[in-house]
């Protein structure tokens, strides 16, 4: 087994995730089957603790493991599910050598972070590739090169580099600025950043030098006698309008051939299609970005946007990467607005000039009254609306207070006296949130949703999904805690609302729409977890091309 290692320098949010996807889907296309490997450093157990402004959404994978994001773009450039053992953070990671300390594992030996913690991240690595059976693990290693907290992912690094030297490559991206002031390229914080590196004894193998513009043979000259690589090792990576067209660039500057010789690999198929393919089918996907013409308007209101003086959209990464797929899946170029709830609610008439509504998933009271004016907004004046989770939960309270005429009708995740409790949470969860049991403990991961016959949502799935062999049963990701309260369901039905999917036994709504409008859908999963490049999810193309249709001054 191969394994690469990724890390970045100078400032974070260079991209590691997308570079390390890039890799991936490069290696992939040399015939050779490839599986990433995040570090974190943080000592959270799992993301699912953390709130998306701190560290941006979190993605659930198919057997509930809650994820950094970059798990999410992982799977998007493989097209490929991935499991537990694609994440590692170092607070799993010293929770199991405790865990093994107090088990007398260790003999009675004095535990120490050199080498026990390093071994066990050493171990993480190895399990995720024979649990793959990858023939290369490419490891994300979280943070910024010269901070604190990864230092033992780099002594990881450095060890099975001493062990194998031939199998093991370190790929670094930096970053070169160019100060408006001056308007020149500079160099200085990418060589800094590299000594970084050799100070802890790694010396990067491939040199990703991020920047605003290509990089020009003087910059690379630089770099190559600063920092002791070939220039042919020092890849430029420019800004793109889309992080689709990464892998691209890395494969005009031939990074997987650089790659696969110093791994001692060869190309498995240089005399069948089969791994070009996946090149061949990316650059199909990424002409599509290019060739659409037509704009449609989405807004994505929410609450998790705000940082400080900035916006961050990170909290709701996978939802926009969703939309984006449907929309050139359908030839159309998708303008995005996130709107904050709070301010949603003062001007509602804001909503007129999009011709699709989003509400994401969420938790918590803050700025809920937004979101349901929106709602009502949406249905009201029939723009095409898509409610993901919480979204779909305050489509039903929206629903029940203004159709139904059930005055303070709530869920009791935000009301617990409410008078009619249309959301609720179930009894197993109710005994977690008692005993404060809130990491890993929400109906989580991959759960299979039975379609209805005859419904809007049953045709989408059925016309546009692409393995049908256990149809209508349909297999979606989950987080989340309260449900719909099926002592209600009568009423709702009465009034025209559809349950349009539930779980395989009936006793959970899992789908609902109304029929009379050209597109309200709301669902208690997450489908843009599954969305791919490659096989935009149903739901989201049934509503992109519901929202073409509407015309706006």
């Amino acid at each position: 087994m191969k394994y690469i290692f990724v890390t970045g320098g100078v400032i974070s949010g260079l991209g590691k995730g997308i570079a390390t996807s890039s890799i991936a889907l490069l290696l992939k296309s040399a015939g050779y089957k490839v599986t990433p490997i995040k570090m974190d450093p943080y000592l959270n157990v799992d993301a699912g603790t953390m709130n998306p402004i701190e560290h941006g959404e979190v993605f659930v994978l198919d057997d509930g493991t809650e994820t950094d994001q970059d798990l999410g773009h992982y799977e998007r450039f493989l097209n490929e599910s991935l499991n537990e053992k694609s994440i590692a953070t170092q607070g799993s990671i010293y929770l199991s050598v405790i865990q093994r300390e107090r088990n007398l594992e260790y003999d009675g030996e004095c535990v120490d972070v050199v080498t026990y913690v390093t071994e066990e991240i050493i171990k993480r690595i190895k399990e995720a590739g024979r649990a793959s059976n990858a023939d290369v693990v490419v490891i994300e290693v979280g943070g910024t090169t010269g901070e604190y907290q990864n230092i033992l992912f780099l002594e990881a690094n450095r060890l099975m580099k001493l062990k194998n030297p031939s199998d093991v490559l370190h790929a670094h991206i930096t970053y070169l600025p160019i100060p408006a002031s001056i308007g020149e390229m500079k160099s200085k914080p990418a060589q800094m950043s590299v000594r970084d590196l050799n100070a802890v004894g790694i010396q990067p193998d491939i040199l990703l030098a991020r920047s605003e513009k290509p990089l020009d043979q003087q910059r690379i000259k630089k770099l190559s006698i600063s920092t002791g690589l070939e220039p042919a090792d020092i890849i430029s990576a420019p800004d793109v309008d889309s992080i689709y067209k990464v892998p691209l660039g890395f494969d005009n500057q031939n990074l997987a051939q650089r790659l696969l010789d110093k791994l001692g690999l060869k190309r498995k198929n240089e005399d069948l299609p089969a791994g070009r393919q996946v090149m061949k089918q990316w650059k199909e996907f990424v002409d599509k970005i290019d060739t659409a013409k037509d704009v449609v308007k989405i807004a994505i209101v929410g609450k998790y946007f705000s940082t400080g003086a900035f916006t961050l959209a990170d909290s709701y990464i996978s939802v926009i990467e969703a939309v984006k797929h449907a929309a050139w899946d359908q030839g159309l170029k998708p303008e995005i607005t996130w709107l904050d709830s709070g301010k949603v609610l003062d001007n509602v008439e804001v909503l007129r000039k999009f011709q699709g509504i989003i509400v994401p998933g969420g938790f918590g009271s803050r700025d809920i009254e937004g979101k349901i004016a929106t709602i009502k907004y949406a249905r009201e004046n029939k723009i095409p609306y898509f409610g993901l989770c919480y979204g779909m939960q305050l489509s039903v309270v929206e629903y029940a207070r203004n159709v139904l005429e059930l005055p303070g009708a709530h869920t009791t995740e935000i009301d617990p006296a409410t008078k009619y409790p249309v959301i609720h949470i179930m009894p197993d969860q109710e005994k977690k949130m008692l005993n404060r049991e809130y990491g890993a403990t929400m109906r989580l991961g991959a759960w299979d949703c039975k379609l209805k016959e005859g419904t809007y949502v049953y045709k989408l799935y059925k016309d546009f999904a692409l393995s049908t062999s256990h149809f209508p049963l349909v297999s979606e990701r989950h987080r989340h805690r309260f449900e719909f309260n099926n002592d209600f369901l009568g009423q709702f039905m009465k009034k025209g609302l559809t349950i349009s999917g539930t779980s395989p036994d009936g006793k959970l709504v899992e789908i609902i729409e109304l029929k009379v409008h050209p597109f309200f859908v709301g669902t208690q999963f997450h489908p843009e977890l599954k969305s791919r490049p490659l096989s935009p999810h149903p739901l989201f193309v049934g509503f992109l091309k519901a929202a073409s249709k509407i015309h706006i001054a």
